[in-house]
């Protein structure tokens, strides 16, 4: 929790447990299911709930916006997104159903009410919009496109009450590692942040937060 703490204040009492809630919880699950890296449950707070809000460090999610984290796996970066932006709604997809289990748990575990789930693959969601989706490590940014495209709402027109707020819109993903190629194949022209402005922990060296919108 000192990992998060670190960089964000202000949470409520309850965001507060639900966060704390996160570790034993995931813990547990990772006893049945490998859902995390076995090296890296351990570090839970740092490689996987801060590394998730760093989404949140340069974004401000609004309420009633509507969020598809495409191949969610146990509940990354959408989990920790929806626990810091309670009044905006999560829909957590995934097509491997064993790691859903993980996230239900979660989601009623820490009381959570703005999170849906679906065991779907992304290109199979038909007839629904989003305003913006996440994804994290899951796909190649030209996929991520692909899947992405007939989802997303293009004319959504969501405002912040802060004007220095950036409100998010399109696809935003956590990737890693030299992105040239993988951005050249997507030919898209995405917005990049690096992670280790936002956070100081050697961790976060050559991580990165892509949209495009």
């Amino acid at each position: 929790m000192e990992e998060i703490l670190q960089y964000f204040a202000d949470f409520t009492p309850e965001q507060l447990e639900q966060f704390h809630l996160l570790e034993p919880l995931y813990k547990e699950w990772n006893e049945k299911i490998n859902v995390i890296s076995r090296k890296d449950i351990d570090s839970l707070y740092l490689k996987h709930v801060l590394h998730s809000l760093s989404i949140a460090a340069i974004f401000d999610f609004q309420p009633g916006m509507q969020v598809i984290d495409i191949g969610c796996g146990g509940g990354f970066p959408g989990i920790p997104l929806a626990i810091f932006f309670p009044e905006t709604h999560f829909h957590m997809v995934d097509s491997i159903n064993k790691k859903l289990n993980v996230v239900r748990a979660v989601v009623e575990a820490t009381g959570l009410t703005n999170v849906t789930v679906e065991h779907s693959r992304a290109e199979d969601i038909k007839n629904r919009k989003f305003d913006v989706g996440i994804s994290r490590a899951v796909a190649p940014l030209k996929d991520l496109l692909f899947w992405s495209k007939p989802l997303i709402n293009r004319n959504a027109n969501f405002k912040s009450a802060d004007e220095n707020a950036l409100v998010p819109r399109g696809l935003i993903c956590l990737k890693g590692g030299d992105l040239a190629q993988e951005i050249s194949e997507s030919q898209a022209k995405p917005l990049v942040w690096p992670i280790s402005d936002l956070f100081s922990n050697a961790f976060f060296h050559e991580k990165y937060i892509l949209q495009v919108r």
